[in-house]
């Protein structure tokens, strides 16, 4: 069963003209029930992630200020968000909906979280609306509950996901892979295991024949149990964020790829969404539900 964590947390007000679509999350589920592709019962909604998951990834005195609200100024402007409870508990909430997607994964294959990929954020900072990194919360919470001791993190995200890499820059059993472009956000990039920076413009052709000529030799040289996937859409040539020229068709044909890969390879993989910023939210809809449509028809 393809099962999707969600929660009306995940939604929030958004100031008037903010750039980060946060509707999308109320969208691609509404749009999946609309077309029969799930049901109700395809939905999980998780609890808020113990401090004990949180402290396995993130230091305890940033944890602290972003728990107590106490975050300066500047580092909330970083984020991008101004802190309040509820934004808490939403992080809180994607992060225990990644570790329970985990669960999923190991029993179905594939699990996916409706929000997530938030992986700007380190061990001790929050920045581009990432406060608590859940794909590291999880990975770490698989690693200290000995229900996997190899990991990959493929991150195709048109960011680099400069958290991630920081947080897992010393720990051998996670190989973070970022696939980004190399003329965006995060300007000051961290080192991930394996980073590929794209120039701007790079299309459907180049981009895929890059994914295929890396991630089959990946996997068979890192050998992992478990596949962590963010699968932004920001790689659209649409995306005013972006830089990255690729069409629905190129990014559908990117996620079958990943796809592929872990069930040729026998391995679990949970699926956190990540960005997605085109002026018209019908492409950034479609885009995410194609990601769905494919695990519905490769998984069951």
């Amino acid at each position: 069963m393809l099962k999707i964590a969600f929660d009306s947390i995940y939604i929030l007000p958004v100031p008037p003209n903010h750039r980060f679509p946060m509707s999308k999350y109320e969208l691609i589920p509404g749009q999946l029930l609309h077309e029969g592709l799930i049901t109700a019962e395809n939905l999980f909604g998780p609890k808020i992630v113990k401090e004990e998951a949180i402290l396995a990834t993130h230091d305890q005195g940033y944890w602290h200020q972003l728990r107590d609200l106490t975050l300066s100024p500047k580092e909330q402007r970083r984020i991008g968000f101004e802190l309040s409870d509820r934004l808490i508990q939403r992080e809180r909430t994607i992060a225990q909906g990644t570790i329970d997607g985990c669960s999923y994964a190991f029993e179905y294959g594939v699990a996916f979280n409706a929000a997530g990929g938030t992986h700007h954020a380190g061990t001790n900072w929050g920045e581009g609306f990432c406060m608590l990194n859940d794909q590291s919360i999880a990975a770490n919470y698989l690693l200290n509950n000995n229900l996997s001791s190899s990991v990959l993190i493929i991150d195709l995200d048109v960011h680099q996901g400069n958290g991630t890499a920081q947080i897992f820059e010393h720990e051998p059993r996670v190989f973070t892979f970022s696939m980004h472009g190399a003329n965006n956000f995060p300007y000051r990039k961290e080192r991930s295991d394996l980073d590929i920076a794209l120039p701007d413009g790079t299309a459907d052709d180049e981009y895929l024949d890059i994914l295929k000529n890396t991630l089959p030799k990946l996997i068979a040289q890192q050998k992992p149990q478990f596949i962590f996937y963010l699968s932004g859409v920001d790689v659209l040539k649409t995306d005013k964020l972006g830089k990255i020229h690729l069409t629905k068709k190129g990014c559908k044909e990117r996620d079958r790829f990943v796809f592929e890969q872990c069930i040729e390879n026998h391995i679990p993989v949970q699926v956190s969404m990540g960005g997605g910023y085109s002026p018209e939210i019908k492409d950034i809809i479609e885009a995410h539900c194609n990601t769905y449509r494919l695990a519905a028809e490769m998984y069951f």
